[in-house]
């Protein structure tokens, strides 16, 4: 891989720097297996048209979406996935899972992008997706599943963002209103809209650029053109986040970055971030995605939230996503023996997170690494306390060390461990 594309990318890391990663993840995996989610994973490359179904207009297909040919014959025209969603609705419509589908995924995702703060080449999403109901309050248990889940970091500066895009029976007729209101001030538009706000005017409303919010101040609303059941299913979303206590903002301008969206769209922001940058998260409804996909009609709602982007935010809150180490015990081992690797398998069978040295080391180093480990205790095991059947155990936050029988070595570091909880 060439060092022109690695400079933008951020990879999964071992050892100490993992654990963030890991630990968000396993947050958001939690909270998905308990409202009925299981994992689905979607392949790294798909064929171009997949990913062409999201919107030929977007900057995500235009720009920076990575596409070769492969060694077929006839070649085929592949792309690296620059989403989740488009892969997930194309492995429903392949194997039609019994509906509803409700699926979540963790995964890297490419896009051609200059690299810079928070946005990278390879990045990762987390996200959910569920298929085959339109239910408008199952779009409420989504928004507040991926609020519930920032609740759980040290994000404190952030706001939902909601707004609805119509479907088929209202946007076609505001599209072209639109159109005609961005027509008359064309001159008034950036550079870029200028010559292009015909492809996709709703993009248009969705620009930072000074010169597209002043023209664009008194544009007509899609909100507020809504049809009588794209109304009704808006304020039954409302409805259902109050219900649930989730806040939000209505966002007039809130159109996202992809052209499949339906009805309810959603954005979470970090007020921490700069306003170019600051999504961390979002999604909303498709309900024609799997049918643009070749599948029969299927309503779909969904999100996806950036790890990296997420780290960025804790980060501008001074925090960070480090939670607390899953290494409770940590084994000291002088005998040269397999002592420590019997005793570090007890506690791990026990339930008890454990790691120990390796290599033969010395007695001093081996407490170095347990007092980087975040470990709570060390349980020593030399000559003396193997001939006497027992072990010694050390709090590593303070306490005094104690000699306990070996039997009796899960229970004591058990008692341990929860006395400093």
């Amino acid at each position: 891989m060439s060092e022109a594309f690695t400079a933008g990318c951020v990879q999964f890391t071992a050892g100490p720097d993992a654990a963030p990663n890991l630990q968000v993840v396993a947050d958001l995996v939690r909270r998905a297996r308990d409202a009925g989610y299981g994992l689905v994973i979607s392949p790294t490359f798909e064929d171009i048209g997949v990913f062409r179904r999201v919107g030929e207009s977007t900057d995500v297909v235009r720009k920076e979406m990575y596409d070769f040919y492969d060694k077929g014959d006839p070649p085929r025209h592949l792309a690296l996935r620059p989403e989740g969603t488009a892969s997930v609705v194309r492995a429903f419509v392949q194997h039609r899972p019994a509906v509803p589908w409700k699926t979540w995924y963790v995964a890297p995702s490419f896009r051609y992008e200059r690299a810079q703060a928070g946005r990278y080449r390879q990045h990762h999403q987390l996200g959910v997706e569920v298929l085959g109901t339109e239910d408008p309050l199952l779009d409420a248990e989504v928004i507040a599943l991926l609020d519930g889940f920032y609740a759980e970091l040290p994000l404190r500066r952030v706001t939902l963002h909601l707004n609805s895009l119509g479907d088929d029976t209202c946007r076609p007729a505001y599209r072209a209103e639109l159109e005609a209101f961005l027509a008359a001030r064309a001159d008034q538009l950036c550079d870029e809209h200028r010559t292009r706000f015909r492809d996709n005017p709703l993009r248009v409303l969705d620009c930072k650029d000074p010169d597209c919010l002043a023209a664009t101040k008194d544009a007509p609303w899609q909100l507020d053109r809504l049809c009588g059941p794209c109304a009704t299913h808006f304020a039954t979303v409302r409805a259902g986040l109050d219900a649930l206590g989730v806040r939000f903002s209505i966002d007039k301008r809130l159109v996202r970055g992809l052209d499949y969206y339906t009805r309810t769209t959603f954005e979470f922001t970090a007020e921490a971030l700069e306003s170019a940058q600051n999504a961390v998260g979002g999604g909303g409804r498709y309900d024609k995605l799997a049918e643009d996909l070749g599948g029969p009609p299927t309503p779909g709602i969904g999100f996806g939230t950036g790890l990296e982007r997420l780290r960025m935010a804790c980060a501008a809150e001074g925090a960070d996503l480090v939670g607390p180490s899953p290494i409770d015990a940590f084994v000291v081992d002088t005998t040269g023996g397999v002592a420590a690797l019997r005793l570090a398998q007890r506690l791990r069978s026990a339930g008890i997170g454990t790691d120990r040295a390796w290599d033969s080391r010395s007695f001093k180093a081996q407490f170095k690494l347990a007092d980087r480990s975040g470990a709570r205790v060390a349980v020593i095991v030399g000559p003396d306390e193997a001939a006497r059947g027992a072990v010694a155990l050390k709090p590593l936050r303070g306490g005094e060390q104690v000699e306990v029988p070996d039997e009796l070595v899960v229970a004591r570091v058990r008692e341990m461990i929860d006395a400093e909880d």
